[in-house]
């Protein structure tokens, strides 16, 4: 997508994604996570997080764009510079409402491509596996990625003419399901599903293997977590 005069204009194919990544203010981001980073890291390592799973989208061969919804202006500056395209969060009213938000905003633009909302905290996101689900989800009105928990979402798929209708937070796999969107169960899409919120999801995605952002954040608040 590029932006000419304030209009979106379309210049990828139609069957390239569009992904929405939403991302809440860093001064509240990831508070299940203070117990294990200190209050001073969390909302660095919740920024680290997001420009890895953005760098991992855009790296993507099936992603044309990442559009990001958020209010924090040093989130939104940073994900800019990595080449998303950054829209402020104007319902204020909550991760859905952002979602859906961010989903007219592509429409608006992409009108024939196939769109997804993605987790702003998934640090570990391989390019490879991401292709793989959007190309599953192809094949699907609605489609979705549970977490590695299997109790909430990572990933929600809409083709071209599908309205998202995103329903996350909390159990929401459930209620995904019951929306009559198809759970993908592939084998081998573990960084998709390995979302962070306290300091075992971290511990295990850093097993996985993080990004650059996610590991340098970690490493240099080590001397920090030791005192």
């Amino acid at each position: 997508m590029r932006i000419e005069g304030g209009t979106a204009t379309n210049t990828d194919p139609a069957g390239r994604w569009s992904l929405v990544v939403p991302l809440k203010p860093l001064a509240r981001a990831k508070s299940r996570l203070a117990p294990a980073s200190g209050a001073l890291l969390r909302p660095r390592l919740a920024l680290a997080f997001a420009r890895d799973t953005v760098a991992a989208a855009l790296s993507c061969p099936d992603v044309a764009d990442v559009v990001v919804v958020t209010d924090d202006p040093a989130a939104g500056a940073a994900l800019a510079a990595l080449g998303a395209l950054v829209v402020p969060d104007a319902p204020g009213a909550g991760l859905n409402a952002a979602l859906a938000h961010g989903e007219r905003a592509v429409r608006a633009g992409r009108p024939g491509a196939p769109l997804a909302a993605l987790n702003a905290d998934l640090p570990a996101l391989r390019p490879a596996e991401l292709s793989r689900v959007l190309e599953f989800s192809a094949a699907f009105p609605r489609a979705f990625v549970p977490d590695a928990a299997g109790i909430g979402t990572t990933f929600l798929s809409a083709a071209p003419g599908v309205e998202l209708r995103p329903a996350f937070g909390g159990p929401s796999r459930v209620r995904h399901l019951a929306s009559g969107a198809v759970e993908i169960t592939l084998p081998g899409i573990d960084s998709v599903r390995r979302d962070v919120d306290t300091g075992e999801d971290l511990r295990v995605a850093l097993d996985l293997g993080v990004g650059p952002f996610t590991a340098g954040r970690w490493a240099a608040g080590a001397v920090g977590r030791d005192r």
